[in-house]
């Protein structure tokens, strides 16, 4: 490994050593696990949960709400920001419900759409309707930067709103996508879990935070929480590779 590679390693490791040396510390001056248990048993408990079929269950199952919500609120809220942004009808008819949703309380979607859903689809719900209000806006932004040039040859060529969509608009609004599709996906990720502790599907993250907290057990709660922003970070990561190579691709 040369030189490049170690401090690549060190950037990488230094902060996790770093903070989980402030938690100890912390967890070492607090002196009471209710509160603050330490890294070494939130370790143990994250150990006892793995070796549980319970909790893989949860995690596969949670992973697929999440990331169901996440594709159908995205895709449709990217699919309605260039639409809007297209047609000054669409906009004038549908920008005020979107405007709605974004501000609406999560826990009031979450309240509502568990007496419409069954307990299982409500993380799904939550996930979407966090996801759409946030890549409309960042889609109906980056139609701007489509050229008008290109519009100028679509009309000469007499090219339907579709195929505008799908040839100038969403090249044109890539980049903002990019951004927006992944505070989107942090934004579907906590919604959905907030959905799962209220709900309480038979198997999920949510459900594994809310059992902790019944029985008082801290280090399993740091342990189902640990899971559940491992889970989000590497979705992220995932998302961030799928939009580069998408975009080298155009590039190429």
């Amino acid at each position: 490994m040369g030189t490049d590679g170690k401090n690549k390693w060190i950037r990488r490791l230094l902060p996790a050593v770093f903070w989980l040396g402030v938690w100890a510390f912390c967890a070492a001056g607090v002196g009471k696990e209710l509160l603050l248990p330490s890294p070494a048993a939130v370790f143990d408990a994250l150990c006892s949960l793995v070796v549980t079929e319970e909790f893989w269950r949860s995690v596969l199952l949670s992973f697929g709400r999440m990331s169901l919500g996440f594709l159908l609120g995205a895709g449709l809220g990217t699919l309605l920001g260039v639409a809007t942004a297209a047609s000054r009808w669409c906009d004038l008819l549908l920008s005020p419900a979107l405007r709605a949703v974004r501000t609406v309380p999560v826990v009031s979607f979450i309240l509502l759409l568990f007496f419409w859903l069954p307990t299982g689809r409500v993380p799904v719900a939550v996930s979407a309707l966090m996801a759409l209000p946030v890549a409309w806006r960042t889609a109906r932004q980056g139609v701007a930067a489509a050229d008008g040039r290109l519009l100028e040859l679509a009309g000469a060529y007499r090219l339907g709103l579709w195929k505008r969509i799908f040839l100038i608009y969403l090249p044109a609004a890539l980049p903002s996508l990019a951004a927006g599709w992944e505070t989107a996906l942090g934004l579907a990720w906590k919604a959905g879990v907030a959905a799962e502790v209220l709900c309480q599907p038979k198997w999920a993250l949510g459900t594994g935070l809310q059992v902790s907290k019944a029985y008082l057990d801290a280090p399993g709660l740091f342990a189902w929480t640990g899971v559940t922003v491992a889970l989000s970070l590497m979705t992220e990561r995932l998302l961030r590779l799928t939009f580069r190579r998408w975009r080298g691709g155009e590039e190429g």
